[in-house]
């Protein structure tokens, strides 16, 4: 049996990379028949199902294990010695992108961006995930295509670029039977506190800087989103510490009062992130600089990429 020519091994790497044959053949930009053609012939040459359907999607078997780096070697090499340069019409494109970011990035970013993309890039699809402990495999594996937000874990290892800086207030009911046109200390540490989840940001800064400082905070209800929580508190009479743009936000929708937050907290930089292996791609460049611009227009400019 002769050897599989390119297209098979780049179909194998896209399913390896993306667990999933309808994210592959976005990935490679064909129709899904003919992904599945090329597996089926993957299999055959190979005498072996190479990828089998879970719950978690099309896990390898050990072969496809063993078979992964040699094919991404081989692909490499063939794109080196070809000089190939891929390309990406935005216009014309079908493809799914996968974007990594939380419920306030939603607010700030996803508008500007799906009335810029209904209008210069009708076919793409965008599909949204959370920020968790797993963002940064779903990147290296291609998962996701980005991750957009306070992620201090993915500054080693990944290329990132710094959006715009943020820093923090304190959310309260307009209606706040106690607070009205500013926020002591004492007030700040009387009062009963919301909170919300930060697995997978840097959030956690906010309780690191808490406990350094020896302020006293009575946390009474932790909710794992920051909208969920916010809502909470605009018909409660409890505070909450939040990202200036949410409060922004949320004051322009609700009965919200934004006060400072009555102690030094560090600011910090919203970012996007991008693995090694995606530096290059047209699609994944092209979507990295669609947010770079639109993050720009709501805040500061952005600043070139770099890797670490």
């Amino acid at each position: 049996m002769s050897p599989p020519d390119l297209r098979l091994l780049q179909v194998f790497d896209a399913i390896h990379r993306t667990r999933s044959v309808s994210r592959a053949a976005d990935l490679l930009e064909l129709g899904q028949p003919a992904v599945s053609i090329a597996l089926g012939k993957l299999r055959e040459h190979f005498a072996d199902p190479l990828f089998v359907r879970t719950s978690k999607g099309m896990e390898p078997t050990p072969l496809a294990d063993e078979l992964v780096q040699p094919i991404r070697k081989a692909l490499d090499a063939l794109d080196a010695a070809l000089g190939h340069r891929s390309t990406f019409d935005p216009a014309a494109s079908e493809r799914s992108f996968r974007v990594c970011m939380t419920d306030i990035t939603h607010l700030v970013l996803l508008p500007r961006l799906w009335g810029t993309l209904r209008a210069t890039a009708p076919g793409i699809r965008i599909e949204i995930a959370p920020l968790d402990d797993d963002t940064g495999r779903k990147l290296e594996s291609g998962e996701a295509d980005l991750a957009v937000g306070f992620i201090p874990g993915l500054e080693a290892g990944f290329y990132q670029q710094a959006l715009f800086r943020q820093h923090y207030v304190c959310l309260a009911s307009a209606d706040h039977p106690r607070i009205h046109g500013g926020l002591t200390l004492e007030q700040f540490q009387a009062e009963d506190h919301a909170v919300f989840g930060t697995s997978g940001t840097g959030h956690h800064v906010i309780e690191q800087e808490i406990a350094r400082q020896d302020i006293k905070r009575r946390i009474v209800l932790d909710i794992p989103n920051f909208l969920g929580a916010a809502f909470v508190v605009e018909h409660t009479d409890l505070l909450m510490v939040v990202p200036r743009r949410l409060g922004e936000l949320l004051r322009g929708r609700g009965d919200f009062s934004v006060l400072p937050v009555p102690f030094p907290l560090p600011e910090y930089t919203i970012k996007q992130h991008w693995h090694a292996r995606f530096h290059h791609d047209p699609g994944n460049r092209w979507l990295r600089g669609l947010i770079a611009e639109l993050m720009s227009e709501a805040g500061t400019r952005p600043t070139p990429a770099e890797a670490t």
